[in-house]
C-alpha cells in the first residue's frame, strides 16, 4: 500500500506570515504552484496560503444590509463576515490571509486516506509532518500520479 512518503513532493516551495502578498503573488507566478504551507522558522506549520486566498483581495467588498430604528442599528448580515472581508482585502502579509485550519499528515499516512481527505473537505494540498516540521506535501496531482504507477 502506498503512503504519503512514497508519493509526496520533497522539495517544499514554502513561506512565512511575515511575507508580503506582494512577494507571494510573484511566487505563484515564479513556481507555478497554487499552495504553499506557511511556516515559521523551525519549518513547523503555522498554516496554507492558496492563489485562492490571494484572489479574494480583488474581490469586491459585500456591503452589509442594515435598518435603522430610531438610534439602533440592526446587521442583517453577520458583523463578523463584513470584518472578515475587510480584513482580507487590506491585507498586506501572508499571515493575514492564510487559512490556520490546516489538514496534515504523517509520513506513513496510507495515500487512500489522503485521497478520502483531500474529497471530503475540499484541500488541494496535505503538508507531510515529521515531528512537527513539514517534509513534504502531497497535492492532487501527487495522487494522480500514483494511480498512473498502479498501472
Amino acid at each position: 500500500m502506498l503512503k504519503a512518503r512514497d508519493i509526496m513532493t520533497a522539495r517544499v516551495h514554502s513561506v512565512t506570515v511575515e511575507t508580503s502578498v506582494e512577494e507571494l503573488a510573484k511566487f505563484f507566478v515564479e513556481t507555478g504552484v497554487n499552495a504553499f504551507p506557511v511556516v515559521d522558522s523551525q519549518g513547523r506549520l503555522e498554516g496554507i496560503v492558496t492563489e485562492t486566498d490571494l484572489v479574494e483581495q480583488d474581490k469586491p467588498l459585500h456591503i452589509p444590509t442594515v435598518i435603522s430604528i430610531f438610534d439602533w442599528v440592526i446587521y442583517l448580515d453577520r458583523e463578523k463576515d463584513f470584518e472578515a472581508q475587510v480584513q482580507k482585502i487590506s491585507a498586506r502579509t501572508v499571515g493575514e490571509i492564510c487559512s490556520r485550519d490546516v489538514l496534515s499528515c504523517s509520513p506513513d499516512t496510507p495515500v487512500s486516506e489522503l485521497a478520502s481527505l483531500m474529497v471530503d473537505r475540499g484541500a488541494h494540498l496535505i503538508p507531510v509532518l515529521s515531528k512537527e516540521k513539514v517534509v513534504g506535501v502531497v497535492a492532487r496531482l501527487d495522487i494522480i500520479r500514483s494511480m498512473g504507477a498502479k498501472g
